[in-house]
């Protein structure tokens, strides 16, 4: 394996995502057009540095345990590459840390793939990191594969595990007049806390329904907008955590009282609705003077490499 070359540096950008979207709990994934930033560059002399800024810049630590680095080392690993002695991460943020957009799988690709990157430059590439890979190590890092899915490949994605380590995604056409709005609050919620009210048992019969609309989703997010609505309803994760995300429930609750397709956006407490493009005035009302309404595009697109400097 080729030592990374002091000089070479590289800009990764990767999108937020919104994931489960009702019922496709750890296995839909929606990429959303706020994008994180970061320039990865090799030094000469020995040391980490880390500079950030934009959301959460303030809570984000500034040496190994930054996310972004451990991704990188736990990438470099995988490949059997050595870690670079020297290392500058310059890290612009944009997405909301722990409001259920995905931050932590957006740091985890983005350092996954800024790695992989400057190793396949090393190695006498073009810096074209394989995005299958950076699929199954962030999917096996975040410990679930619908946000990081979302964020490599951008789109509406669908993903399943067949082994251990191995991510499968696919990744339907999104229907043209389908719009997203994110209603993001000011507090966080970490996803370890969600998770952890979760049940371990449901019934058959929500597990039946569960199914049932988790297929009906995918029809009503590429075909059928009409169906949202119904195709949203969600069995498995959203009422166990009502008592965490209270106010997001309500805003959920009215939501779809209005007719419109609410959902908690990933593990909450920012509330995702799905729309289409003649309705998205009527739904940010919503928003009132409690939660900022984002409308962003979904980009076809997720992680991508630019090579800012190469030391061949």
């Amino acid at each position: 394996m080729a030592a990374l070359r002091p000089g070479t540096a590289v800009r990764v950008r990767v999108p937020a995502s919104s994931a489960n979207l009702g019922p496709g709990f750890d296995s839909i994934g929606l990429a959303l057009g706020v994008w994180d930033e970061c320039v990865a560059e090799v030094l000469e002399a020995p040391g980490l540095i880390i500079e950030a800024r934009g959301e959460g810049a303030e809570e984000v630590p500034r040496d190994e345990r930054h996310l972004v680095h451990r991704a990188m080392v736990r990438a470099w690993e995988r490949v059997g590459s050595q870690v670079p002695a020297g290392l500058r991460l310059t890290c612009t943020n944009a997405v909301p840390h722990g409001r259920g957009m995905g931050s932590s799988a957006t740091a985890i690709v983005t350092g996954i793939t800024a790695a992989l990157a400057l190793t396949d430059l090393a190695e006498g590439g073009n810096g074209t990191p394989d995005l299958d890979v950076v699929n199954d190590l962030a999917s096996e890092l975040e410990g679930h594969p619908d946000n990081a899915s979302a964020s490599v490949h951008g789109g509406l994605t669908i993903s399943w595990s067949e082994s251990p380590g191995r991510t499968s995604t696919a990744k339907p056409q999104l229907h043209p007049d389908i719009r997203v709005v994110v209603f993001v609050p000011q507090v966080q919620l970490s996803t370890a806390t969600a998770r952890a009210v979760l049940p371990q048992a449901v019934t058959l019969a929500d597990a039946a329904s569960n199914t049932a609309r988790g297929a009906l989703l995918t029809h009503a997010l590429t075909a059928a907008p009409e169906l949202l609505v119904p195709a949203t309803r969600d069995w498995l994760h959203q009422e166990p955590r009502r008592a965490s995300y209270p106010d997001s429930m309500e805003l959920v609750d009215a939501l779809r009282a209005a007719g419109h397709a609410a959902t908690i956006s990933g593990a909450g407490p920012s509330v995702l609705a799905l729309t289409t493009r003649d309705a998205v005035a009527s739904v940010i009302p919503f928003a009132g003077a409690t939660w900022r309404a984002l409308t962003p595009e979904v980009p076809t697109v997720g992680a991508t490499v630019e090579i800012v400097a190469d030391a061949r």
